[in-house]
Protein backbone atom coordinates (compact mmCIF):
# COMPACT_ATOMS: atom_id res chain seq x y z
CA UNK A 1 0.00 0.00 0.00
CA UNK A 2 1.49 3.20 -0.82
CA UNK A 3 1.81 6.32 1.17
CA UNK A 4 -1.57 8.63 -0.37
CA UNK A 5 -3.46 5.32 -0.39
CA UNK A 6 -3.02 4.42 3.03
CA UNK A 7 -3.78 8.10 4.22
CA UNK A 8 -6.26 8.46 2.44
CA UNK A 9 -8.01 6.05 4.27
CA UNK A 10 -7.55 7.64 8.10
CA UNK A 11 -10.84 8.32 9.45
CA UNK A 12 -11.60 11.51 11.18
CA UNK A 13 -15.15 13.43 11.38
CA UNK A 14 -13.33 16.22 8.73
CA UNK A 15 -12.19 13.05 6.07
CA UNK A 16 -15.69 11.36 6.63
CA UNK A 17 -17.57 15.08 5.86
CA UNK A 18 -15.24 16.50 3.02
CA UNK A 19 -15.83 12.45 1.56
CA UNK A 20 -19.61 12.63 1.95
CA UNK A 21 -19.62 16.22 0.61
CA UNK A 22 -17.31 15.10 -2.17
CA UNK A 23 -19.35 12.21 -3.41
CA UNK A 24 -22.09 15.16 -4.03
CA UNK A 25 -19.12 17.22 -6.21
CA UNK A 26 -18.39 19.74 -3.09
CA UNK A 27 -15.03 20.25 -1.85
CA UNK A 28 -14.49 21.24 1.66
CA UNK A 29 -11.85 23.74 2.24
CA UNK A 30 -8.83 22.29 5.09
CA UNK A 31 -9.87 18.84 4.30
CA UNK A 32 -6.56 16.86 3.34
CA UNK A 33 -7.18 13.06 3.66
CA UNK A 34 -4.38 12.57 1.90
CA UNK A 35 -2.21 13.17 5.06
CA UNK A 36 1.16 14.81 5.20
CA UNK A 37 3.36 11.61 5.46
CA UNK A 38 4.26 12.32 2.19
CA UNK A 39 5.57 15.41 2.46
CA UNK A 40 7.73 14.69 5.63
CA UNK A 41 4.93 15.37 8.38
CA UNK A 42 5.28 13.27 11.47
CA UNK A 43 2.51 10.84 11.84
CA UNK A 44 2.07 8.99 15.10
CA UNK A 45 0.01 6.21 15.57
CA UNK A 46 -1.67 5.60 19.12
CA UNK A 47 -3.37 2.62 20.62
CA UNK A 48 -5.14 2.61 24.14
CA UNK A 49 -6.39 0.26 26.46
CA UNK A 50 -9.63 2.18 26.03
CA UNK A 51 -9.70 1.27 22.03
CA UNK A 52 -12.69 4.36 21.21
CA UNK A 53 -11.30 6.59 24.00
CA UNK A 54 -10.05 9.49 22.45
CA UNK A 55 -9.96 11.66 25.44
CA UNK A 56 -6.95 10.50 26.17
CA UNK A 57 -5.19 11.49 23.20
CA UNK A 58 -7.26 14.73 23.13
CA UNK A 59 -4.73 16.62 25.23
CA UNK A 60 -2.07 16.12 23.18
CA UNK A 61 -3.14 17.28 19.62
CA UNK A 62 -2.67 21.42 19.91
CA UNK A 63 1.12 20.50 20.43
CA UNK A 64 0.98 18.32 17.97
CA UNK A 65 -0.55 20.50 15.58
CA UNK A 66 2.26 23.51 16.79
CA UNK A 67 4.97 20.43 15.88
CA UNK A 68 2.92 19.90 12.23
CA UNK A 69 2.45 16.39 13.62
CA UNK A 70 -0.34 14.09 12.95
CA UNK A 71 -2.01 12.16 15.66
CA UNK A 72 -3.63 9.76 14.75
CA UNK A 73 -5.60 6.94 16.88
CA UNK A 74 -6.23 2.82 16.09
CA UNK A 75 -9.47 1.99 17.08
CA UNK A 76 -11.59 -1.36 15.86
CA UNK A 77 -13.86 0.47 13.91
CA UNK A 78 -16.13 3.64 14.21
CA UNK A 79 -18.64 2.54 16.26
CA UNK A 80 -17.25 4.19 19.78
CA UNK A 81 -16.55 7.30 18.15
CA UNK A 82 -18.62 10.45 18.36
CA UNK A 83 -19.40 12.91 15.69
CA UNK A 84 -17.18 15.55 15.95
CA UNK A 85 -14.61 13.98 17.72
CA UNK A 86 -11.39 16.19 16.93
CA UNK A 87 -8.81 13.64 17.29
CA UNK A 88 -8.16 11.19 14.02
CA UNK A 89 -9.12 7.59 13.89
CA UNK A 90 -7.99 4.93 12.24
CA UNK A 91 -8.90 1.64 11.92
CA UNK A 92 -5.95 -1.02 11.94
CA UNK A 93 -6.54 -2.88 8.66
CA UNK A 94 -6.30 1.18 7.22
CA UNK A 95 -3.43 2.36 9.39
CA UNK A 96 -1.88 4.78 7.28
CA UNK A 97 2.20 5.15 7.33
CA UNK A 98 3.56 6.44 10.59
CA UNK A 99 7.03 6.72 12.05
CA UNK A 100 6.07 5.99 15.30
CA UNK A 101 3.61 3.27 17.52
CA UNK A 102 2.35 4.99 20.69
CA UNK A 103 0.98 1.76 23.17
CA UNK A 104 -0.97 3.60 25.98
CA UNK A 105 -1.57 0.04 27.60
CA UNK A 106 -0.74 -3.86 27.23
CA UNK A 107 -4.48 -4.55 26.88
CA UNK A 108 -5.54 -6.89 24.33
CA UNK A 109 -6.24 -3.74 22.11
CA UNK A 110 -2.78 -1.87 21.96
CA UNK A 111 -1.20 -5.73 22.40
CA UNK A 112 -2.94 -6.59 18.86
CA UNK A 113 -1.63 -3.53 17.04
CA UNK A 114 1.80 -3.91 18.44
CA UNK A 115 1.79 -7.35 16.78
CA UNK A 116 -0.18 -5.98 13.20
CA UNK A 117 2.42 -3.53 13.26
CA UNK A 118 5.77 -5.11 14.20
CA UNK A 119 8.02 -3.16 11.62
CA UNK A 120 7.48 0.43 13.34
CA UNK A 121 9.33 1.87 15.65
CA UNK A 122 7.03 1.15 19.82
CA UNK A 123 7.04 3.69 22.80
CA UNK A 124 4.59 2.88 25.41
CA UNK A 125 3.20 5.98 27.26
CA UNK A 126 0.63 6.30 30.35
CA UNK A 127 -1.75 8.71 29.80
CA UNK A 128 -4.06 6.68 32.04
CA UNK A 129 -3.73 5.00 35.28
CA UNK A 130 -3.42 1.18 35.60
CA UNK A 131 -2.93 -1.31 38.71
CA UNK A 132 1.19 -2.80 39.79
CA UNK A 133 0.63 -5.74 38.41
CA UNK A 134 2.35 -6.70 35.16
CA UNK A 135 -0.57 -7.08 32.52
CA UNK A 136 -0.87 -10.93 30.71
CA UNK A 137 0.48 -9.68 27.42
CA UNK A 138 3.17 -7.16 28.38
CA UNK A 139 5.95 -9.48 27.31
CA UNK A 140 4.62 -9.45 23.83
CA UNK A 141 6.02 -5.95 23.02
CA UNK A 142 7.78 -4.79 25.88
CA UNK A 143 11.71 -5.49 24.10
CA UNK A 144 10.84 -3.14 21.21
CA UNK A 145 10.20 -0.33 23.37
CA UNK A 146 12.20 2.55 22.29
CA UNK A 147 10.89 4.83 25.56
CA UNK A 148 8.56 4.49 28.23
CA UNK A 149 7.36 7.54 30.06
CA UNK A 150 4.78 8.54 32.52
CA UNK A 151 3.26 11.33 34.22
CA UNK A 152 5.19 11.20 37.62
CA UNK A 153 7.62 9.44 39.97
CA UNK A 154 4.67 7.64 40.88
CA UNK A 155 2.92 6.39 38.07
CA UNK A 156 6.13 5.71 36.45
CA UNK A 157 6.64 2.80 39.37
CA UNK A 158 3.28 1.58 38.81
CA UNK A 159 4.00 1.76 34.99
CA UNK A 160 7.06 0.18 35.16
CA UNK A 161 5.01 -2.70 37.52
CA UNK A 162 2.67 -3.08 35.04
CA UNK A 163 4.90 -3.61 31.89
CA UNK A 164 7.14 -5.40 33.33
CA UNK A 165 10.20 -3.34 32.21
CA UNK A 166 12.47 -3.00 34.66
CA UNK A 167 13.85 0.47 32.87
CA UNK A 168 14.67 3.44 33.17
CA UNK A 169 10.66 5.44 32.43
CA UNK A 170 11.00 9.62 31.61
CA UNK A 171 8.54 11.70 33.75
CA UNK A 172 6.98 14.31 31.73
CA UNK A 173 3.92 15.77 33.66
CA UNK A 174 0.13 15.44 32.48
CA UNK A 175 -0.76 16.92 29.84
CA UNK A 176 -4.14 18.10 30.89
CA UNK A 177 -2.27 20.40 33.26
CA UNK A 178 -0.76 22.12 30.16
CA UNK A 179 -3.56 24.96 30.11
CA UNK A 180 -4.68 24.85 34.07
CA UNK A 181 -7.97 27.40 34.70
CA UNK A 182 -7.67 29.92 37.85
CA UNK A 183 -8.78 28.41 40.63
CA UNK A 184 -11.61 30.66 41.54
CA UNK A 185 -14.09 28.77 43.93
CA UNK A 186 -18.33 29.22 44.54
CA UNK A 187 -19.50 29.55 48.15
CA UNK A 188 -20.69 25.79 48.64
CA UNK A 189 -19.90 24.39 45.37
CA UNK A 190 -18.61 20.78 45.49
CA UNK A 191 -17.61 18.80 42.54
CA UNK A 192 -17.96 15.23 42.01
CA UNK A 193 -16.26 13.49 39.96
CA UNK A 194 -18.06 10.20 38.37
CA UNK A 195 -16.42 7.33 37.23
CA UNK A 196 -18.21 4.48 34.40
CA UNK A 197 -21.39 2.68 36.07
CA UNK A 198 -21.08 -0.31 33.44
CA UNK A 199 -18.74 -1.94 31.35
CA UNK A 200 -18.50 -1.82 27.32
CA UNK A 201 -16.73 -2.32 24.25
CA UNK A 202 -14.46 0.79 24.99
CA UNK A 203 -13.37 0.20 28.45
CA UNK A 204 -14.46 -1.17 31.81
CA UNK A 205 -16.44 0.20 35.01
CA UNK A 206 -15.06 0.77 38.56
CA UNK A 207 -17.08 0.14 41.88
CA UNK A 208 -19.04 2.57 44.00
CA UNK A 209 -21.45 4.68 41.74
CA UNK A 210 -23.51 4.15 44.36
CA UNK A 211 -21.82 5.13 47.26
CA UNK A 212 -21.08 8.57 45.11
CA UNK A 213 -24.39 8.99 44.54
CA UNK A 214 -25.25 8.71 48.27
CA UNK A 215 -22.77 11.06 49.04
CA UNK A 216 -23.75 13.30 47.04
CA UNK A 217 -27.93 13.14 47.85
CA UNK A 218 -26.31 13.65 51.64
CA UNK A 219 -24.64 16.58 50.47
CA UNK A 220 -27.23 18.45 48.85
CA UNK A 221 -29.11 18.07 51.48
CA UNK A 222 -26.69 19.21 53.47
CA UNK A 223 -27.07 22.58 51.22
CA UNK A 224 -24.19 22.28 49.07
CA UNK A 225 -24.40 22.93 45.24
CA UNK A 226 -23.73 20.24 43.15
CA UNK A 227 -21.54 19.89 40.31
CA UNK A 228 -20.94 16.88 38.38
CA UNK A 229 -18.13 16.43 36.30
CA UNK A 230 -19.18 13.25 34.34
CA UNK A 231 -16.56 10.95 33.15
CA UNK A 232 -17.08 10.84 29.64
CA UNK A 233 -18.48 7.05 29.38
CA UNK A 234 -20.60 7.67 32.45
CA UNK A 235 -24.54 7.51 31.79
CA UNK A 236 -25.88 10.72 31.93
CA UNK A 237 -29.22 9.84 33.33
CA UNK A 238 -27.54 9.02 36.99
CA UNK A 239 -26.82 12.82 37.27
CA UNK A 240 -29.35 14.87 35.90
CA UNK A 241 -30.90 15.86 39.41
CA UNK A 242 -27.80 18.63 39.43
CA UNK A 243 -25.79 20.63 37.66
CA UNK A 244 -24.08 18.53 35.05
CA UNK A 245 -21.07 20.36 33.80
CA UNK A 246 -20.97 21.50 30.36
CA UNK A 247 -17.14 21.95 30.46
CA UNK A 248 -14.01 18.93 31.24
CA UNK A 249 -13.91 17.83 35.11
CA UNK A 250 -10.46 19.68 35.17
CA UNK A 251 -12.10 23.21 34.36
CA UNK A 252 -15.31 22.36 36.14
CA UNK A 253 -12.90 22.17 39.33
CA UNK A 254 -12.30 25.81 39.12
CA UNK A 255 -15.63 26.58 40.18
CA UNK A 256 -15.69 24.08 43.53
CA UNK A 257 -14.84 24.66 47.09
CA UNK A 258 -13.87 20.82 47.13
CA UNK A 259 -14.62 17.53 45.31
CA UNK A 260 -15.47 14.28 45.65
CA UNK A 261 -15.51 11.36 43.73
CA UNK A 262 -13.75 7.55 42.70
CA UNK A 263 -10.32 7.89 42.61
CA UNK A 264 -9.20 7.64 38.80
CA UNK A 265 -7.07 9.40 36.37
CA UNK A 266 -8.35 12.81 36.83
CA UNK A 267 -7.71 13.10 40.54
CA UNK A 268 -3.95 14.24 40.64
CA UNK A 269 -4.76 16.74 37.74
CA UNK A 270 -7.76 18.58 39.75
CA UNK A 271 -5.48 18.16 42.87
CA UNK A 272 -2.93 20.48 40.63
CA UNK A 273 -5.73 23.11 40.58
CA UNK A 274 -4.95 23.78 44.63
CA UNK A 275 -9.06 21.55 44.96
CA UNK A 276 -9.29 19.33 47.84
CA UNK A 277 -10.56 15.64 47.26
CA UNK A 278 -12.41 13.12 49.35
CA UNK A 279 -12.30 9.82 47.56
CA UNK A 280 -14.96 7.07 47.93
CA UNK A 281 -13.38 3.75 48.33
CA UNK A 282 -15.81 0.73 47.52
CA UNK A 283 -14.22 -2.34 49.03
CA UNK A 284 -14.09 -3.70 45.34
CA UNK A 285 -12.09 -1.19 43.83
CA UNK A 286 -8.57 -1.65 43.25
CA UNK A 287 -6.57 1.44 42.38
CA UNK A 288 -2.95 2.47 43.15
CA UNK A 289 -1.54 4.23 46.28
CA UNK A 290 -0.96 7.28 44.69
CA UNK A 291 -4.20 8.24 43.55
CA UNK A 292 -4.91 7.46 47.20
CA UNK A 293 -2.21 9.88 48.39
CA UNK A 294 -3.99 13.20 46.42
CA UNK A 295 -7.21 12.55 49.02
CA UNK A 296 -7.24 14.69 51.78
CA UNK A 297 -9.38 11.93 53.10
CA UNK A 298 -11.69 8.68 51.94
CA UNK A 299 -15.02 7.27 53.02
CA UNK A 300 -16.55 4.19 52.56
CA UNK A 301 -20.01 5.30 54.19
CA UNK A 302 -21.97 8.08 52.46
CA UNK A 303 -23.10 9.22 56.00
CA UNK A 304 -19.29 10.32 56.22
CA UNK A 305 -19.30 12.75 53.22
CA UNK A 306 -20.22 15.89 54.54
CA UNK A 307 -17.86 16.01 57.38
CA UNK A 308 -14.79 14.71 55.26
CA UNK A 309 -15.80 17.47 52.07
CA UNK A 310 -15.88 20.14 55.48
CA UNK A 311 -12.60 19.35 56.68
CA UNK A 312 -10.87 18.47 52.94
CA UNK A 313 -7.84 20.45 52.91
CA UNK A 314 -4.99 20.42 49.50
CA UNK A 315 -2.21 18.04 49.58
CA UNK A 316 1.37 19.12 49.89
CA UNK A 317 4.09 20.10 47.09
CA UNK A 318 5.98 17.13 48.10
CA UNK A 319 2.66 14.98 47.62
CA UNK A 320 1.31 17.03 44.70
CA UNK A 321 5.14 15.99 42.71
CA UNK A 322 4.80 12.63 43.92
CA UNK A 323 1.58 11.99 42.25
CA UNK A 324 1.29 14.74 39.36
CA UNK A 325 4.89 14.87 38.58
CA UNK A 326 5.74 18.49 36.77
CA UNK A 327 3.12 20.94 36.02
CA UNK A 328 2.88 22.73 32.42
CA UNK A 329 4.68 21.56 28.98
CA UNK A 330 4.14 18.07 29.79
CA UNK A 331 2.74 17.78 26.03
CA UNK A 332 6.06 19.00 24.79
CA UNK A 333 7.94 17.28 27.02
CA UNK A 334 5.98 14.41 26.13
CA UNK A 335 6.52 14.81 22.08
CA UNK A 336 10.10 15.54 22.62
CA UNK A 337 10.30 12.22 23.96
CA UNK A 338 8.76 10.52 21.09
CA UNK A 339 11.11 12.56 18.41
CA UNK A 340 14.08 12.15 20.44
CA UNK A 341 13.87 8.06 21.27
CA UNK A 342 11.18 6.76 19.08
CA UNK A 343 11.69 8.40 15.62
CA UNK A 344 14.34 6.69 14.45
CA UNK A 345 13.35 5.49 11.02
CA UNK A 346 10.74 7.12 8.85
CA UNK A 347 7.76 6.19 7.24
CA UNK A 348 7.59 2.42 8.65
CA UNK A 349 4.66 0.66 8.12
Amino acid sequence: MTTSSAATRVLSRRTLLAGALAGAGIAVAGADPAGAAGRGRRRVLIATNEPWGTYHVKPLLAEARRLGWELVQLVPDLSGIKPGDPVPVATLDAAPRADLLIVTGAGDWPADCAARLHRLPLAASSLAYQLPVEAPRAHEFRSRLRAVTASSPAEAKVFDDYLGTRRRITVVGTPQTDDLPRHAPEAGTVLVLTSVTRSDGTGGSAPGTELLLDAAESLAAAGKHILVGLHPREDRTLWERYEISTVPSVQAAARAEAAIGIPGTVFPVVTALGVPLVGCVDPRLAIPDYLLSVCSGTIDAAGDAVSAVASARPVSRDVLYEAVGPVGGSARRLLKVWRKEGMRVHGHR
